[in-house]
């Protein structure tokens, strides 16, 4: 499916062309992780290759991990900065935190492992001790 110029889609196009849905599209439009889409008087809504581009960096940015409101606070980083730097340090920043996030659970997670193992332990030498009486 061609458009009529190279650099605008209709929304179909656009979703085929960055593997999502059309819903997907409407959605990020909603919570405003893409621009609405300008229509013109036929009531088509028509999107450009910088849609494109944001459709493929939130794929990438969700590959990483990040939650849909990471990629709210830096989507727009990209976009401003040729280079990216911005964007990639604020995701090196969100990446740490979540590591040091997994860490904290980490530890909880193994300090009740070992409260579990000690109170099945105990529970063990309880009943082992009342079959023996």
């Amino acid at each position: 499916m061609m458009s009529a110029q190279p650099d605008r889609m209709k929304i179909g196009e656009l979703a085929e062309r960055a593997g999502v849905s059309h819903r997907t599209i409407h959605y990020y439009e909603r919570i405003g992780l893409m621009a609405p889409a300008q229509r013109e008087g036929t009531g088509y809504r028509y999107y450009d290759d910088l849609s494109l581009k944001r459709l493929e960096k939130i794929a990438a940015l969700k590959q990483l991990g990040l939650s849909l409101s990471d990629i709210a606070e830096v989507i727009d980083l990209y976009f401003e900065d040729a280079s990216g730097i911005k964007g990639k340090e604020r995701v090196l920043q969100i990446l740490q935190d979540q590591l040091a996030k997994t860490d904290a659970q980490l530890h909880e997670l193994t300090s009740f492992k070992q409260e579990l193992v000690a109170n099945i332990t105990r529970m063990e030498a309880l009943i082992a001790a009342a079959r023996r009486t």
